[in-house]
């Protein structure tokens, strides 16, 4: 195999840019993180009971949707939460390491439809959120007044209606969780009049549903129709209620006398917020924030810089005095880890170049084994992207470890080389590689099946540590 090398420098040549090519294209196609994604696959779900007490949604709601999470393929466990704050329901789904994290949310999404008619009207109304995320925050954006003119009720109704829509849609983006609620008709009864008129919050809540409707009123000329029928037109009806003196114009009762009772006459109505669980300031200015979490396996430098890309856009739509800043980043961490780490790196291969010219005493002989690094190391990311690994600081670690491994059978081979052209002076380079070749061919491929036969078996750990020793001991290897 050697001769064929030797005998073809011009295909040996090639090969070497060949896998160069390969190798800067899988580095340009590879997500960059902090560690490799060791994190058990998340699966949130998430529903809303509206004014019910911690204890009434761990009932009616919790319980119910932790009893169809059975016979998951590769859940590990799952933790709830309930919340009297909003009603809120929450329970995190984990899956065991390598489960497919789409194939994850589909089981969890079909087991939580066979039970959605076993919630309570309300729950279904406002629906039963599944989504895949990681645990961790990527980014925390705070967008606030200036101007102090408006309150951070607002500045949180318009995160939630034109903000959180387009970052979820960002590629990377796992969800978007907004620190507020948007607005709301917030109707707060008086139970004094209640009481005087025999009315119950039950009752306000049936006349509500009744009377706040969409109706399809149908149209005028449509088909059959006489003959000569030239007009044809839609009929629009009332459509839902938007002010509050619509709202309290409701009826709720009628008397005896021909007298009714409205809502307004049993309830102060406003438009306020949908929850009162949040107040969000950001250097003493009125404002709200929301946190972006990444996606599994998603590339979080690139997914941070299209959401400050996305952020960047919508803010030149921004109100006038609305502003924004970035409470917290975690990529700027990554960024430096992974900087670090390279600028390691760099330093191993100028050392190494220097130790081979102080022991080989040629620059010529110290060129050759210094082309294998370059060779070498790009093809790495090469099969690191056939793999499915990332540039983190464990696979860098692996790279600043095994560059000296690297060259080292370059290194015995120029030397071998050296030696017998200085024992037979008539013997030319050519000559002399393949004479080397024949003496330590298969010493090279024993020292390289030695060391991939120490850290092979380390691939094949199973779980978190799996795939830490496994990216590791691939790289090296």
């Amino acid at each position: 195999m050697s001769q064929l090398f030797i005998n073809r420098p011009i295909f040996a040549w090639v090969l070497a840019i060949v896998v160069m090519l390969a190798g800067i294209g899988g580095m340009l196609s590879l997500p960059i993180a902090q560690y490799p994604d060791i994190a058990p696959v998340q699966v949130n779900v998430r529903a809303s009971y509206p004014g019910a007490s911690a204890d009434t949604v761990e009932n009616s709601v919790t319980q119910v949707l932790e009893q169809s999470l059975t016979g998951l393929d590769g859940m590990l466990y799952f933790s709830s939460q309930s919340s009297s704050r909003g009603g809120q329901a929450s329970i995190s789904v984990i899956f065991d390491t390598g489960v497919d994290p789409d194939i994850a949310q589909v089981q969890v999404q079909n087991q939580i439809q066979a039970v959605l008619s076993r919630l309570p009207q309300q729950v279904q109304q406002q629906g039963v959120r599944v989504t895949k995320s990681s645990a961790d925050q990527l980014l925390l954006v705070a967008i606030y007044d200036e101007t102090d003119q408006r309150t951070n009720r607002d500045i949180a109704d318009y995160l939630s209606s034109y903000v959180v829509d387009p970052l979820s849609r960002v590629n990377g983006v796992g969800d978007v969780n907004v620190f507020g609620a948007p607005h709301a008709m917030r109707i707060w009864l008086d139970p004094h009049r209640l009481a005087a008129v025999q009315l119950m919050p039950g009752d306000v809540v049936t006349a509500l549903q009744a009377q706040n409707t969409e109706v399809a009123a149908g149209e005028v000329g449509g088909l059959p129709a006489p003959s000569g029928q030239m007009l044809n037109a839609t009929v629009t009806a009332q459509s839902r209620l938007q002010t509050p003196e619509q709202f309290g114009a409701i009826v709720l009762k009628s008397e005896t006398d021909g007298s009714s009772v409205r809502l307004k006459d049993v309830a102060r109505i406003e438009i306020g917020s949908e929850n009162y669980n949040a107040i969000g300031r950001y250097n003493r200015h009125p404002g709200a924030g929301m946190s972006v979490s990444l996606a599994p396996d998603a590339d979080a430098l690139k997914t941070a810089e299209l959401v400050k890309a996305k952020v960047e856009e919508l803010s030149r739509t921004f109100p006038e005095g609305i502003a924004y800043s970035y409470a917290n980043d975690t990529t700027e961490f990554i960024k430096l880890s992974v900087n670090d780490v390279i600028k390691s790196l760099l330093e191993a291969i100028v050392l190494v170049v220097i130790v081979m010219f102080v022991f080989l005493q040629s620059w010529r002989a110290t060129l050759i084994p210094a082309i294998a690094v370059p060779v070498v190391l790009l093809g790495t990311f090469a099969v690191f992207y056939v793999a499915g690994f990332s540039i983190n600081t464990l696979t860098l670690f692996g790279l600043v470890l095994a560059i000296g491994l690297l060259v080292d059978d370059a290194i015995v081979v120029v030397e071998n080389v050296e030696r017998l052209m200085a024992e037979n002076p008539g013997m030319t380079p050519r000559e002399a590689t393949i004479e080397s070749m024949k003496e330590i061919q298969v010493a090279l491929v024993a020292i390289a099946l030695v060391l991939s036969a120490v850290f092979l078996p380390m691939a094949f750990f199973g779980g978190s540590t799996g795939v830490i020793y496994r990216q590791f001991s691939l790289t090296i290897v």
